[in-house]
């Protein structure tokens, strides 16, 4: 049996489980199941997505976020690539099996990695021209042949406009259709994966103009309409893959979070300096990011990294170059850090509601230079920002790129195979639980690096002759894929 994943990144359960114009979408749903998927922390699209296949959570593959810590030196940073990842994947499993994937926009996917099959990523890079985001190398030149140049750099779209940044991400996302249709009728495979960053980037551009509770939200506006128009456009893309696909393919409609309204963000470094926690040597002059402050490390104690999960480090003697809290204090201070944050309050006085996190505690295997806490800010209802020199706290400006909403920590899964008898809405699911699910329901073996477990639970239908079915169950099997347009 074949599988197909489509992935849309940031798909909102909300949205995507009640628009009844989703034709496509409802009738997955109809003949299969579905439910909300809890994330991992963080709840970003990197390490989310290779989390979900591998099966591993974020500390076990040593990925905290788009920027880790490249060793305990200061501000030593890398963005994220996909070379540090050595988890096994849903794909190497099929690969052990003498079976054939194709992978297009599965983050962070560069460089490219080398799968038996094809591999189609974007690139960091300033020069798509002159850079290779495809394995085996000869497929971008195949790519680049089919109409319109693949949206290699789909990250930083021109915002000048909102009308023109609508536009551009519906043209980046039909070009990634046309590949994704190319590829799935020219080569022969047995796992078919990819991942739709468009409904991510219009979300975050547009959700102040859809969300009622949104404090930006105006009634009337002309950009209300935006996202649910685009989960429609998405429903007709999603339609014509499934007269690609045979009657023998399990497909799996998922997205790794969800989204929901900003209400601000919250200067992190910030109030770090107002607790004297972190030093500066000169307080800024003008609004500057952390790594360009003049920190006084031999008297700071603690330092942040923003984004949607805030990463905390405490400067500790003995790790860091100049470290200030001895080894012996480290755990008692680490606990009194996590309850100062806790205890944040907002504009009004009234409990933010943080979430603050041990590594050690969330993850199964803590690898590579974790930070010391990692703190989700209002139950992701607020962005931490890293800059210092505003003078407070909060703010309700956003940074380029973040918008009307911040990712939600429950994402969705809609799953209708041939062989499975789940039906209806499913609970409890996790992101970690993808991976087993689908090797169950194809026969592969799962490998043991695997955390989270088959959702399937033996509710599968084994092979079998069609007298080995009562009368009934082979009409019930025959409506499903009748449903599903196989048949």
């Amino acid at each position: 049996m074949k599988i197909l994943v489509i992935g849309l990144d940031g798909a909102a359960p909300e949205i995507l489980f009640t628009d009844e114009r989703l034709t496509n979408i409802r009738r997955l749903m109809n003949f299969g199941c579905y439910g909300q998927l809890e994330s991992v922390i963080p709840a970003t699209s990197v390490p989310t997505w290779m989390c979900m296949a591998t099966s591993q959570d974020p500390g076990s593959l040593g990925v905290y976020g788009f920027l880790n810590r490249i060793d305990y030196a200061y501000n030593n940073f890398r963005i994220a690539t996909s070379e540090p990842i050595e988890g096994f994947a849903i794909w190497d499993q099929v690969a052990r099996a003498g079976k054939q994937s194709i992978i297009i926009g599965v983050p962070p996917s560069y460089p490219p990695l080398k799968v038996n099959g094809i591999f189609v990523g974007y690139s960091p890079k300033p020069d798509t021209r002159d850079t290779i985001f495809t394995y085996p190398a000869c497929i971008k030149e195949e790519l680049g042949k089919i109409r319109e140049e693949y949206p290699a750099r789909n990250w930083d779209l021109p915002t000048d406009t909102k009308d023109n940044l609508k536009d551009d991400i519906y043209t980046m996302s039909r070009k990634q259709f046309n590949v994704v249709r190319h590829l799935l009728q020219k080569y022969e495979w047995d796992y078919f994966q990819f991942v739709e960053i468009g409904l991510d980037r219009i979300q975050h551009s547009f959700w102040q103009f859809h969300d009622p509770c949104h404090l930006l939200y105006e009634s009337g506006n002309p950009y209300e309409n935006v996202i649910c128009d685009y989960y429609l456009y998405l429903d007709n893309e999603i339609g014509k893959i499934f007269d690609l696909v045979d009657d023998d393919t399990a497909i799996l409609i998922v997205s790794g979070y969800g989204a929901q309204r900003i209400d601000g963000g919250f200067y992190i470094n910030e109030w770090l300096v107002k607790e004297g926690l972190l030093v500066l040597n000169e307080y800024p002059r003008e609004i500057t990011p952390f790594n360009k402050l003049n920190v006084n490390w031999g008297k700071t104690k603690v330092w942040s990294e923003g984004g949607y999960c805030a990463q905390v480090f405490i400067n500790v003697k003995g790790r860091e170059p100049r470290g200030t809290i001895d080894n012996v204090d480290y755990e008692n201070f680490r606990n009194e850090i996590k309850e100062k944050l806790e205890k944040i309050l907002d504009e009004k006085s009234e409990s933010l509601g943080h979430f603050v996190f041990k590594p050690g505690e969330v993850y199964k295997t803590v690898f590579n230079e974790a930070p010391d806490l990692l703190i989700s800010l209002g139950g992701l209802y607020r962005h931490s920002l890293d800059s210092v020199g505003q003078r407070t706290v909060y703010t309700q400006e956003m940074e380029a790129g973040i918008g009307g909403c911040t990712h939600g920590p429950f994402g969705s899964f809609i799953l209708a195979a041939p062989n499975s008898l789940l039906r209806g809405e499913v609970e409890g699911a996790h992101l970690l639980d993808v991976s087993p699910t689908l090797l169950e329901l194809g026969g592969y073996d799962i490998p043991r690096s695997m955390q989270g477990k088959s959702l399937m639970g033996g509710k599968k239908l084994e092979k079998a002759t069609d007298s080995d079915y009562s009368g009934d169950e082979k009409e019930a099997i025959r409506q499903r894929l009748k449903g599903l347009g196989y048949i």
